[in-house]
């Protein structure tokens, strides 16, 4: 299957475009960009280590909280803005919320005084056009990011509301919101938004019906008024279904694992339920949530989810990572967890310091059982290393990577990698294969490693196009970048 590297890998043939490095852009190894050649290295997926729920249903009339968004830095407030889908215990009450923190650990519900809900306003519902009657799916603020280079400040953040059709939508603070009068982008009941600030362009993934059920369907804007037509780019695949028996079948003997309350073989089927996907470093990452359908429960099905990690340097074209393994999978029961059965995916990565922090959807159930507990839904918290999703890998074995050529950009060489037990150094090269620089050896575990010379150094080389060639023994690699 998928991502497994022999000991000596030629590279397949690539479009004939330059590789290049940006300044400050990280290298990764999700994918085979910039690689020229590798020897003795394997490809290792990671998984981001579980935190648990940082906003819990906590109100009297709260029983699940969900999101399709991440939290949002707000330079000026120096808070993190979240918005939620709530679930309540007030009949045709619910809709979007939101919540706001310093650290994005610990968050507060600011009283809002926008909707009413059995007849008061000491809530934290927002509503669209300030409209205190608002109701679910008429309040749905769906997908929520910031925009730092709109010159109008009523523009300063940006959504996706309704429940079915996707409006945009805009607010001065996340807050307060305004329908935008342009048409919307058709979608089922399931959406993701980022923005590429690279490119500034608007990134949504939308729910619609393809090959095996749910699929994602991208539509893109550069000023969110006007969007491209909806096109597939992702759906399940005969590979999905294969291995979405052995999900079954393994989550089934496991005891440990909230089971299902409906199994029907013959009604089996592996879906797209939703797909987050920003733009990381130099490429896009996409973390879909395949739906493993295990038995009908009315009009829909009862089920998990399992969230895979995909990457695209197009955004049409993604590659599935770590042989499909699930990036994020679900907890045991004993562990008190919301996300035991449905996951739904993060938005995009929250760069915090050297680390990425994912937030999510975790809920318990899919089909409730007898006596359901009370909360069933929260946000839930991941943490990974920075650049961690993939490592290139060595042993014993000293294994090798040769990047590309590629003009030189700056005046120093740092790598990402835990070589704690034992070591990772780098040659540079002319294109005919000579050596103009030779580093020391660099040990330890290593979120920001500069690498010292020993032969030569990267000034004299600046603008030049140079390959760069690492040798690993007993280390894990996961990014290489140059700065000035």
């Amino acid at each position: 299957r998928e991502d497994k590297i022999a000991k000596r890998v030629p590279m397949p043939e690539k479009p004939k475009t330059a590789f290049c490095v940006p300044p400050g852009q990280r290298q990764l190894f999700l994918d085979d960009y910039g690689v020229a050649r590798i020897e003795y290295l394997t490809r290792t997926l990671h998984q981001p280590e579980k935190k648990g729920a940082v906003i819990r249903p906590d109100r009297p009339w709260e029983s699940a909280l969900q999101t399709r968004s991440a939290p949002a830095w707000d330079v000026k407030e120096e808070v993190f803005k979240l918005w939620m889908i709530t679930s309540t215990t007030i009949p045709g009450v619910g809709g979007m919320t939101y919540a706001e923190s310093k650290d994005g650990i610990h968050w507060t519900k600011p009283i809002l005084r926008q909707m009413e809900g059995n007849g008061s306003l000491e809530n934290n519902f927002v509503t669209i056009d300030e409209d205190p009657h608002l109701s679910w799916p008429a309040n749905a603020i769906e997908n929520v990011v910031t925009d730092p280079f709109d010159p109008d400040p009523a523009r300063r953040y940006k959504g996706l509301g309704h429940c079915a059709g996707r409006e945009p939508l805009i607010s001065p603070d996340g807050i307060h919101w305004k329908r935008l009068d342009v048409p919307k982008i058709s979608s089922g009941d399931e959406s993701n938004l980022s923005y590429d600030r690279s490119t500034r362009t608007f990134i949504a993934s939308v729910k619609q019906g393809g090959p095996h059920g749910r699929s994602v369907y991208l539509s893109i804007s550069k000023d969110f008024e006007y969007w491209t037509k909806p096109e597939l780019i992702f759906h399940a695949d005969d590979l999905d279904q294969e291995l979405g028996r052995e999900h079954i079948q393994a989550r089934l003997a496991n005891p440990a694992l909230q089971q299902p309350l409906y199994n029907e073989p013959a009604k089996y089927n592996v879906d797209v339920y939703n797909m987050g996907m920003f733009r990381y470093e130099g490429l896009y990452v996409g973390m879909p949530a395949m739906f493993h359908a295990t038995g009908p429960v009315g009009d829909n099905s009862d089920g998990f989810h399992l969230v895979q990690l995909t990457c695209s340097r197009d955004l049409k074209t993604w590659k599935r990572l770590g042989d499909r393994k699930p990036f994020i999978g679900p907890s045991p029961v004993a562990d008190g967890g919301y996300d035991r059965t449905q996951i739904l995916p993060p938005s995009r990565s929250v760069v915090h310091g050297d680390e990425l922090w994912f937030y999510y959807t975790g809920i318990k159930y899919r089909a409730a059982p007898e006596n359901p507990d009370p909360d069933w839904g929260a946000i839930c918290l991941s943490v990974l290393r920075r650049d961690g999703f993939v490592s290139l890998d060595a042993g014993e074995a000293e294994g090798v990577l040769v990047t590309e050529p590629f003009a030189l950009s700056g005046d120093n060489l740092y790598v990402n990698g835990d070589l704690s037990n034992g070591a990772l150094r780098v040659q540079v090269l002319r294109k005919d294969g000579q050596e103009v620089a030779a580093s020391e050896p660099i040990v330890g575990d290593q979120l920001r490693g500069r690498i010292q010379w020993v032969r030569g150094d990267l000034t004299s080389l600046k603008n030049r196009e140079v390959i760069l060639r690492f040798h690993l023994r007993n280390a894990k690699m996961y990014s290489y970048w140059v700065e000035k």
